[in-house]
């Protein structure tokens, strides 16, 4: 009689014991069940006003406040996806033309108005304590306004002998034309970011 070494029996057992027959493989671990859908899976499939109206009508407070966030967090996605810029970008003088006159008259998506797009050039100076300061406010407002085009050049390199009591120096453009210029900006007195306008971003 043929001993079947898969089955699991007390003769096969006691064969296995005494190395006759091979150990029987391990058993497989089942599966885990599928895990609970998440709220964030269920809203994925909302649009942001859907979610906003969602929120509104909801009456527990929790639920609220997490569709909230999530749709805070939706929103943030988008305009970062539609954000263009969002830093500083040096340049050299070669690249002015290109990098700051052409691209100042780059209509941005849906502009019916043509208006363009707004660049600030910052001229600065490496070394100068001032121009450090005010790199650090340009820097702050590129974060803060991805959709407008912020380059820098060293002041002397874009325009031939500057001299330092100019510098820092911020040049704002739209539609290929200067649209105010600052000159020796925190040289005065100290600046912050607050008292800033340097155009409608």
């Amino acid at each position: 009689m043929a001993v079947n070494a898969n089955e699991d029996t007390e003769f096969n057992d006691a064969l296995r014991k005494y190395g006759i027959l091979p150990p029987r493989p391990p058993t497989p671990p089942s599966p885990s069940p599928p895990s609970s859908p998440q709220l964030d899976d269920f809203l994925d499939d909302f649009t942001t006003d859907e979610l906003q109206e969602l929120a509104d009508d909801t009456k527990d407070d929790e639920a609220e406040k997490m569709i909230n966030a999530f749709r805070e967090q939706r929103l943030a996605e988008e305009r970062s996806r539609r954000a263009r810029f969002g830093r500083v970008y040096p340049i050299g003088r070669d690249d002015y033309t290109r990098e700051v006159t052409e691209a100042s008259e780059v209509d941005e998506d849906g502009d019916e108005a043509h208006t363009g797009t707004a660049v600030i050039c910052f001229l600065y100076k490496d070394g100068l304590p001032r121009s450090e300061r005010a790199y650090a406010h340009i820097r702050a407002l590129a974060e803060r306004h991805p959709n407008t085009k912020f380059v820098s050049i060293i002041g002397d390199k874009c325009i031939p002998n500057l001299p330092e009591s100019r510098v820092p120096m911020i040049i704002v453009y739209r539609k290929g034309e200067v649209v105010t210029q600052i000159l020796s900006w925190g040289a005065d007195k100290e600046r912050s970011l607050d008292g800033t306008r340097l155009l409608p971003l």
